[in-house]
């Protein structure tokens, strides 16, 4: 354990959860990587969710007030570390993307209806969410520039626009959708809005689950394309104030840097464990294992160092947020999302190949993260962006512009 953000609380739950993910969920992902997920969501994962709120370990985000645990964002890091040793430990606890994202947003900025119709029930994890943001027409890592419009007609919005890579749309309830609401407004950043969408409102047209890396995915693991065709709803589902999605997106995103940073440390943690354990058993002729072999040692020791690193950087900036705001941490949060994910991608590319031929092959979970987690450079922000955000800031004391 991480002794430095270590809390008392953390101290007795924290083995708990790491023994309820070894021993519930880590069985369950042959299952899970070679069957149907929303099936899977529906059965087996639902009596582990079931479990999980008896054990008084729900929702590890969310204040006890409202059927969390209260773990503050560093707490919640850690815990996340340890749900991430399994593609399923997020949605087992109730909070995965993008739901723990929504279920943040609307907390803070959704109207009393809008709660009790909402996000109550998305607590409870009687329902699940999407988020509605990116579009095959412009870049996904701006978005101020998108054409999907949100127009007042009759006391409602009449939403028309096409999206892609809505996260988790395949058996949500309700979508979160950032929708141009004001054209004119003389700062691009003020023109658009958060709104929400029923997924059964006429006009709301699931066209497909992308299929990413071969794999096209389900529930929670889908990423789906939505075309919104009139598609009216009440002024009343509007998510803060007209004008204010890029900065609720902003918001939401800060605190969901840490969440993925702290879910790919957990993941680099299982895989690292995985390499050592076949590393120390596989023979390479007569009492000699590969693990003896200085390249294998050297891949190793790299990857504790950077693991290492990695969950020190992404704690800072969690423990920045926390007494700070995301604002204050802007810098740390773009350093540590360009950061991990590459060393994500390094310790999992090291696993496949101290594996050989078994680390491309189905019977580990090596090459379903190898594929999956390619997107962390991607999503949430690409790597250069991020880099210019942290190339910026350092070269602003010595007056150079960019």
């Amino acid at each position: 354990m991480n002794s430095l953000f270590l809390t008392e609380k953390l101290k007795a739950v924290l083995p708990r959860i790491r023994e309820f993910v070894k021993a519930e969920i880590i069985p369950l992902e042959p299952k899970f990587l070679h069957g149907n997920n929303k099936e899977l969501e529906q059965t087996e994962l639902e009596v582990l969710r079931q479990k999980v709120k008896s054990e008084g370990l729900w929702a590890p985000h969310l204040d006890e007030k409202d059927g969390g645990m209260g773990l503050t964002l560093t707490e919640f890091g850690q815990v996340s570390e340890e749900l991430g040793r399994s593609p399923m430990g997020h949605f087992v606890f109730n909070c995965q993307a993008p739901d723990i994202g929504n279920m943040e947003l609307l907390h803070k900025y959704a109207s009393p209806t809008l709660k009790d119709r909402y996000l109550h029930p998305l607590m409870n994890g009687e329902l699940r969410s999407c988020f509605s943001m990116t579009e095959p027409e412009f870049a996904g890592s701006n978005p101020v520039r998108m054409a999907t419009k949100a127009e007042k007609a009759d006391n409602q919005y009449v939403i028309n626009g096409h999206k892609w890579f809505t996260s988790s749309a395949d058996g949500a309830s309700f979508a979160v959708v950032m929708a141009v609401t004001n054209p004119e407004a003389a700062v691009p950043h003020a023109r658009a809005s958060m709104i929400i969408v029923p997924t059964d409102t006429p006009g709301f047209n699931f066209i497909r689950n992308i299929p990413i890396m071969g794999e096209a995915g389900s529930g929670h693991n889908s990423h789906a394309e939505i075309r919104y065709e009139n598609c009216t709803v009440p002024l009343d589902n509007l998510v803060g104030k007209e004008g204010e999605g890029f900065k609720l997106a902003q918001e939401r995103l800060g605190p969901g840097r840490i969440h993925h940073c702290m879910r790919w440390i957990g993941i680099c943690e299982r895989v690292l464990g995985i390499m050592c354990e076949y590393a120390a058993r596989r023979e390479l002729a007569e009492s000699v294992v590969i693990g003896q072999k200085q390249i294998v040692q050297q891949w190793i020791a790299e990857s504790r160092a950077q693991i290492n690193a990695a969950r020190y950087m992404v704690l800072h900036a969690a423990h920045g947020i926390d007494h700070h705001g995301s604002h204050a941490m802007r810098v740390e949060i773009s350093t540590i999302k360009f950061f991990v994910a590459n060393v994500l991608q390094q310790v999992v590319d090291r696993a496949i190949q101290t594996l050989g031929a078994l680390g491309i092959t189905e019977d580990t979970i090596l090459s379903f993260w190898y594929r999956h987690e390619r997107g962390a450079r991607i999503y949430d922000g690409p790597d250069e962006v991020h880099k210019y955000v942290v190339a910026r800031e350092e070269l602003k004391p010595y007056g150079v512009k960019i």
